[in-house]
């Protein structure tokens, strides 16, 4: 099914929200249920849910070896990683601080993208990575320097880290496989590991995942089956249709909406040095993925043609 240009923005626009109210409700959920247990039955339910809609789509196949061995360990880092020291993370921190924290993600993956795929860093870059990575400093350091740095904040950090590098893991895997059955089976397998650990970190506070009140749980299945499941396979989809670089544009509005929602629905104090982390930090993904690059380079490109054109015509008078 082919997607207009518009409907495409105003679908990836409706993600962002989604993704950035989810860092909001994953908070609202670590307060009642086990952090790690959450994410494990969380992510099961998102997986089941993609993976439900790609059988529908008729959009699954057979792995070979070599695919399964990049799912096992995306999984290991953008699942069991991810999600396990996002929880833990967002038990002893803000969801404020988290949502600035996870908005260094496309940085990260750039810079893991010059170490592994050796591609090229420009001026303009380096200058996005330090102002990126200096709006997050400015978010979790506080007056008494490195010392002040929370654990929780440590934890989102690591998370952040750990998804960073699932996602150079998943652009090898996506060169054969879709990235919508990528994603869905990372979800199932990553639950799985996420569900295993939890009986040996929470043993005594699994049973807790019983217990719950409506709002709780309308809170879970909302953020499993809408943000989690349906979310990634939206944002696939507007990869597919306006490419990744205009895709990866949109992650900036996460952090906005996450600190909006942090504020509104869980009364989190704003602080001026977050909205100048805000800041740095969208500033910087602009500059350190590339994206000020390519749109330079083009705007050079299409002077040249119309120099040249113009140089055509000028000569054939």
């Amino acid at each position: 099914m082919k997607l207009s240009r518009g409907l495409t923005y105003s679908l990836l626009i409706i993600v962002m929200i989604i993704w950035g109210l989810n860092v909001t409700a994953v908070k609202f959920l670590v307060d009642h249920f086990p952090p790690v247990a959450m994410q494990g039955f969380r992510i099961l339910v998102a997986g089941a849910t993609a993976f439900i809609v790609l059988y529908f789509m008729k959009d699954l196949r057979r792995l070979t070896r070599k695919e399964w061995v990049y799912v096992l360990t995306a999984a290991v880092f953008g699942q069991l990683c991810h999600h396990g020291f996002l929880a833990a993370g967002l038990v002893e921190t803000t969801a404020s601080n988290a949502s600035l924290i996870l908005g260094l993600i496309p940085i990260t993956t750039s810079v893991m993208a010059i170490i592994f795929f050796r591609d090229r860093l420009t001026m303009l870059r380096t200058i996005g990575i330090f102002l990126g990575f200096a709006g997050v400093s400015l978010v979790v350091i506080e007056n008494n320097g490195a010392a002040g740095i929370s654990r929780g904040d440590l934890f989102v950090f690591i998370s952040m880290l750990a998804q960073a590098f699932s996602f150079i893991l998943i652009k090898k895997l996506t060169e054969t496989l879709s990235s919508k059955q990528a994603t869905a089976i990372m979800l199932l397998v990553g639950s799985t590991m996420l569900i295993s650990t939890s009986f040996i970190l929470e043993r005594e506070s699994v049973g807790d995942m019983a217990s719950g009140t409506p709002l709780v749980w309308t809170v879970f299945f909302v953020s499993a089956i809408l943000a989690t499941g349906l979310g990634h396979i939206l944002y696939n989809s507007a990869i597919h249709h306006i490419g990744a670089g205009q895709t990866a544009v949109f992650n900036n509005l996460v952090p906005l909406f996450a600190l909006a929602g942090a504020v509104v629905f869980l009364g989190e104090p704003l602080y001026y040095r977050q909205v100048a982390g805000f800041i740095l930090i969208v500033t910087g993904v602009l500059f350190g993925t590339g994206y000020i690059d390519t749109k330079l380079q083009a705007r050079k490109r299409k002077a040249w043609t119309n120099d040249g054109r113009y140089g055509r015509k000028k000569s054939s008078g």
